[in-house]
């Protein structure tokens, strides 16, 4: 008799899902690789033998696809972690929920503005805000308002990339926004059928809405409505990995397909020609991953090697590294310039190291010293007022999606 599917998927308040810190490693690293290649195009003599030009282009332009996965494990993992923490969707409590969210996203926020600002303050040219017509001060305070506000894409669409560090923020915007609506939805429809029709109504209206945003990057990448399928997916397979387990000879089969395909169309062309459906596609192969992920034992994957341990380590350390690896890219770039640093030889290819290095380092000094003793203390005193839900038999994953 097949074992019948679980209510709930196994999470609680220590668990790690390693498969999903692997994703997540995965993504995070594109996008570093993404900005450095931004800052400092890898030539064909820097490389080698290893990696032609071409090929450097094809893995580093549609960084923005790394974001894609993080829209969709975050949604997977804050839908499996309501159903595991209430029960149901509808059982939710929409003031424990958000101040979950506040407790893990807040902290880290305001550190790295605090540190944007100094470093502006100090007269660093690239953690300035530059907005035409209003002063350095006047622009930086805007752009701390459409950080705090959870508007910082919009802050990007009408000013463009006014400030260097901050411009990661429009995804933590995308997201934080989704979530401010996640309760409501929950609490308005009850029914999951009708929450999971809501989310199916996002997840379709994405493509269509990049679609006629084409040539607008702002439109087609960092709005919300351009970006919200990704998570909706990842919500919607939060609840189908509830109800059916995908593992044996169906996922050893479908999952190198999918991650074939995957890869397929990252390095196909650039997102700003796949966009359309293109953001689709990889979310729901993202999805497909995660639904594999979601019952595996993760014991078996850790031995693998020394290589998937260090990529799963950026995974976990993957929304302080997202929000803090332009503080270590904007210093390389204000002692070491671009126009200074050749293509040619090794160069970049050491500051590359440098800067990866430096990031991990930092974001890890960051969680261990400041985010997480905060996530800790603020969760802690969230129980103590009696305001969290009741505690499950085990863990659930963490909240960090970038």
């Amino acid at each position: 008799m097949p074992p019948q599917p679980p209510d709930t998927l196994p999470v609680s308040p220590d668990y790690r899902n390693r498969r999903i810190d692997l994703l997540r490693g995965v993504a995070i690293l594109l996008v570093l690789f993404h900005h450095f290649c931004i800052a400092y195009p890898l030539g064909h003599s820097a490389l080698g033998t290893l990696l032609t030009p071409d090929g450097v282009r094809a893995v580093a332009r549609n960084g923005n696809y790394g974001v894609t996965l993080f829209f969709v494990i975050s949604g997977f993992l804050i839908t499996s972690t309501t159903l595991a923490r209430w029960g149901s969707l509808a059982a939710m409590q929409a003031r424990a929920f958000y101040a979950f969210r506040i407790a893990r996203i807040v902290p880290c926020l305001l550190l790295l503005l605090t540190a944007v600002n100094v470093l502006a303050l100090a007269g660093v040219p690239i953690f300035a805000t530059h907005i035409p017509g209003l002063s350095p001060l006047a622009a930086m305070m805007r752009a701390n308002l459409a950080s705090l506000t959870l508007s910082m894409n919009v802050f990007i669409a009408h000013y463009g990339w006014a400030n260097y560090a901050l411009g990661v923020l429009w995804s933590l915007s995308v997201e934080e926004v989704f979530y401010l609506t996640f309760p409501l939805v929950a609490l308005t429809f009850r029914r999951q059928s009708l929450i999971v029709a809501f989310w199916a109504l996002i997840a379709l209206i994405g493509p269509f809405y990049r679609m006629t945003h084409q040539g607008d990057e702002a439109g087609f990448l960092f709005a919300f409505p351009a970006s919200f399928d990704g998570i909706a997916i990842g919500c919607m397979a939060a609840v189908l990995a509830t109800r059916w387990r995908l593992e044996g000879l169906p996922a050893r089969l479908l999952q190198p397909v999918v991650l074939l395909g995957m890869v397929t169309l990252y390095l196909w062309c650039s997102i700003g020609q796949t966009n359309i459906w293109g953001v689709s596609a990889m979310a729901l192969g993202a999805a497909v991953l995660l639904v594999a992920s979601a019952h595996h034992e993760n014991g078996r994957l850790a031995t693998r090697s020394r290589l998937l341990r260090g990529v799963e380590w950026t995974g976990r350390l993957s929304y302080e590294l997202y929000l803090f690896h332009l503080i270590i890219l904007g210093l390389l770039r204000t002692f070491f310039p671009p126009a200074s640093v050749p293509q040619s030889g090794f160069a970049r290819l050491m500051l590359l190291a440098v800067f990866f290095l430096g990031s991990c380092q930092l974001a890890s000094l960051i969680s261990r010293y400041f985010s997480e003793p905060l996530n800790r203390a603020l969760r802690k005193q969230l129980h103590a007022t009696g305001k969290e839900a009741r505690p499950l038999p085990g863990s659930e994953p963490p909240l960090s999606c970038k």
